[in-house]
Parts: structure tokens; C-alpha cells; sequence
């Protein structure tokens, strides 16, 4: 079924209440095909999206995600893969290969040809680097493949100084993009670097570092005991999932067993833990025999609207007034704030419909308040789907789903 039939249907499957959870639920309009996490699906394991909007041709726009050693996809608005980029071969023996993470956008970046592109920066975490991609504008309108990796062959490690540092996998993970400016956190530290983009000879970007800025690993209880969250052997509480709000100079940043950081995104100033997860200040306990963290007495310290991993941020821009949407990736459902002042608004879930199904452990999210023509008038949401249905047998499968603003509105508005 077309895409613009398919809405006139889901516009009806609202459920302000779910009968099983009390938690709105909206339906995907469409979805991304399916991403297998194996040798033959290329070791694709989707994360993380990105909207570029068409300056001239909004139904145009495309849709740009992560998938780790898969790399990178280009999705037109009907779910349609337009591209495939593959990750970067491992440098040499025994390296690491290419791991695509997250991604966000640069528009108007200045090459060293003197023409103005829009980019797409993406975190190479296998690699330690950025990869950044131009946006073809005319290809994109075509309905052709978009993207041209533009990134400059010289381009340092984000964070470590030798490979063999990078081999150890403390590496670029999570992305928010600022002007020319691009946050990244660093995996398994609570370390927040920020980057500067350069124009490269040869059309080329590169980048240098500004500075690097650490969240706290442990936390004061109000009962004066100290909490330090349950982690593997050697591993800090890390940080993925973040979103620059440009127009008032703020990052947010989801700590994912912690909750989330508000901060100002040149990471100077004092963090402000805004929300916490549920599990805050229960004192579980790693287990070496699963690999896995024993849930503890609950103490009553959290949060109550994120489940962790706190994971995907993204901003609804509607002028001056906006939300601020976080996957709570422990109970499957999404929570919004309000832009301004980050007072919780409500609980949502993307869940299965006639058509698409729902969305599961969602990890990246992004959403735009442009009109992409009549299939999303008033925006869309896309979500990163960690347990794509049907699946496979065992093997692992992802996806993403797009979601009209229009039912993530009509939630809101019930609150």
C-alpha cells in the first residue's frame, strides 16, 4: 500500500491509553527492510538515524542510519533503501574494522573548493574517527544515491593516540553535531569530547580537538552512601545517545544507567543531571559466570520515567517551543519533555500496527518539525527497532520505523 494511503489508516490507530501499560501508543507509517547482525547480512546492526530534509523538494528527503560493521544506509521516505555505504576495512592485521555508531547532520559546511554542503558525521567507533559523508542534493531529488565519503584520509583517532589504544575499544560512540562543532562520548568512560570540522584539501573534512569534558562515575545518595553503577570489569558508566539544542546553546546527554545530563554544548559550565533512570542508586552486582549485572535492593533513588538504558535524544523544534524525546530502552517506550523548562510531558510507545510492527530496545532516535510533503505534513519521527518482527530463525535483527508527528502530537496533546 502506498505510503499516503497507509497514513489515512494509522492516523485512526492512536491508543491514548494502552490497555496492558497505561502508556500511549502510536503506529509506524512505514519502516527501513531488515538488517541482519551476521556474516551473511554484512554484520549490519542498525543504531542510530539521521533526517536530512530536502531544501527544494521535501518529499525528497532522506533518511540516514547507522549500522555499525554494516555501515552506513541512505532510506528514502517510503523505507526505501536508496544507498549503502560499507564501514572502513580494519588498517591492518589484527585491527579493529570500521563500527558506524551514530550519526547527525552539518548543513552549509564551507569545503576547501569553496562550495557549501550539507554532511552527514558519523562516529567510527571501530576505527576511533569520524566518517563524514556530502549530501548531494540533485542525486537525493533523482532518486539516486546521495552520499559521497568526503572525509579527509589523515584524520586522527577522536580520543586515543596509538592503534593499539583504539584495539582496546575506548572510542568514539555517540554524536550530536553543533554548528560546525561536533560532541562525541567516548565508550565504556564518561568522557564528552568536542570536535572542530576543518575543511581538508581536495574537498576533504577533517577535524581537530577542543576539549574533553568527564560526567561523574560515582554519585552521592541521600542517605550519605556512595552509588557507582554496575558495570563490566574496567567500565564506566557510559554516554551514547545525545542532541544539541542550537538555538539555546544546550547538550543533553544520556548517561545510559544514570539518566540524563543537561550542559552547555561547548562543555564548559556545570552539568545538571536533568532525569534519572528508574534503577539510579540500586546497587546491583556483576556476575562473571552470565556477564551480567544482579539486580539489587531497590531503594527508591530513581527516576520515573526512563528504564535503562537511557538511550536516543532528539528535539521537536516548533519555534520557540519544542520537546525533548529520549528512548527509555528498558521498557520500550519513549518519554518527552517540555523544550523549555525539561518538566516530563508524557510516555509513549511505537507500537504494532496492521501493517509495520512496533519498536523494541530502541537505541537512536531522531525527528524533524519540517513538512516532508503529504506523507508527514507536520514531521517525522524515525526510531531505531532493536527486535525487527517477523525475524529470522536466531539471528539478529534490526530496523527502523517512521512514525507521523501528527500521532506523536495527538499523545501530547492528551496530557
Amino acid at each position: 500500500m502506498p505510503v499516503r494511503a497507509f497514513l489515512s489508516t494509522v492516523l485512526l490507530l492512536v491508543t491514548p491509553f494502552a490497555p496492558d501499560s497505561g502508556v500511549a501508543t502510536v503506529t509506524a507509517a512505514a519502516e527501513t527492510p531488515p538488517l541482519y547482525d551476521d556474516d551473511a547480512g554484512g554484520r549490519a546492526n542498525g543504531d542510530d538515524p539521521a533526517i536530512w530534509v530536502h531544501p527544494a523538494k521535501p518529499g525528497r528527503s532522506v533518511v540516514i542510519t547507522t549500522a555499525k560493521e554494516g555501515g552506513l544506509y541512505a532510506y528514502s521516505l517510503s523505507g526505501a533503501q536508496l544507498q549503502h555505504l560499507p564501514a572502513q576495512p580494519p588498517p591492518g592485521q589484527d585491527h579493529e574494522p570500521g563500527r558506524l555508531n551514530n550519526v547527525d547532520l552539518v548543513h552549509g559546511f564551507r569545503l576547501s573548493t569553496g562550495a557549501r554542503v550539507d554532511l552527514a558525521v558519523a562516529s567510527d567507533r571501530g576505527r576511533d574517527q569520524l566518517r563524514v559523508y556530502a549530501i548531494d542534493p540533485a542525486k537525493a531529488a533523482a532518486g539516486q544515491p546521495p552520499l559521497t565519503d568526503v572525509t579527509d584520509p589523515a584524520v586522527p583517532f577522536v580520543f586515543n593516540a596509538t592503534q593499539e589504544e583504539v584495539d582496546e575499544a575506548q572510542t568514539a560512540y555517540g554524536v550530536a553535531v553543533s554548528g560546525t562543532r561536533v560532541v562525541v562520548s567516548r565508550r565504556h568512560r564518561t568522557t564528552v569530547g568536542l570536535l572542530q570540522l576543518a575543511a581538508a584539501p581536495g574537498g576533504k573534512v577533517t577535524y581537530r580537538r577542543v576539549r574533553t569534558l568527564d560526567l561523574p562515575a560515582t554519585f552521592p545518595l541521600p542517605d550519605g552512601t556512595t552509588w557507582t553503577p554496575c558495570a563490566e570489569p574496567g567500565e564506566l558508566p557510559q554516554v551514547e545517545g545525545m542532541v544539541v539544542d542550537r538555538a539555546r546553546g544546550v547538550l543533553y546527554a544520556a548517561q545510559e544507567d544514570v539518566g540524563i545530563w543537561r550542559l552547555r554544548a561547548d562543555l564548559t559550565g556545570r552539568p545538571v543531571l536533568m532525569d534519572k533512570v528508574r534503577e539510579y542508586g540500586r546497587q546491583d552486582t556483576y556476575d562473571p559466570a552470565t556477564e551480567e549485572c544482579l539486580p539489587g535492593q531497590d531503594r527508591g533513588y530513581g527516576g520515573r520515567h526512563l528504564s535503562a538504558d537511557a538511550e536516543g535524544l532528539t528535539i521537536y523544534e516548533d519555534g520557540d517551543d519544542g520537546y525533548l524525546l529520549a528512548s527509555s530502552q528498558g521498557d520500550d517506550t519513549f518519554a518527552a519533555y517540555d523544550r523549555d523548562d525539561n518538566e516530563h510531558v508524557a510516555q509513549f510507545r511505537v507500537g504494532p500496527g496492521s501493517r509495520v510492527d512496533g519498536a523494541e530496545v530502541s537505541d537512536g532516535a531522531m525527528v524533524t518539525s519540517a513538512s516532508l510533503g503529504r506523507a508527514f505534513p507536520k514531521g517525522l519521527l524515525v526510531v531505531h527497532d532493536g527486535a525487527e518482527t517477523p525475524g529470522d530463525g536466531d539471528r539478529e535483527v534490526t530496523n527502523f520505523k517512521f512514525v507521523d508527528w501528527r500521532l506523536v502530537a495527538e499523545v501530547l496533546d492528551c496530557t
